[in-house]
C-alpha cells in the first residue's frame, strides 16, 4: 500500500523566526526559498507543517 504524499514549497523566509519554526523549517528538507520537497502525510510532518503553514505551499497529492 502507497502512503499519502505532500508537497510543501517555502514561500517565505525563515529569517527572524523563531528558532522552533526554523528547526521544523529543516526537518521537512526545505533548504532555500521556492525549494519543494515531498513528505509522506504523518502525523509528525503534519505538525511541523502545522507550525510554519504560513510559510509554506502545500499540495497534497
Amino acid at each position: 500500500m502507497a502512503s499519502k504524499q505532500i508537497k510543501v514549497t517555502l514561500i517565505k523566509s525563515p529569517t527572524g523566526r523563531v528558532a522552533r519554526h526554523r528547526a521544523c523549517i529543516r526537518g521537512l528538507g526545505l533548504r532555500r526559498m521556492h525549494h519543494t520537497v515531498s513528505v509522506m502525510d504523518t502525523p509528525e510532518n503534519r505538525g511541523m507543517i502545522n507550525k510554519v503553514v504560513d510559510m509554506l505551499a502545500i499540495e497534497e497529492s
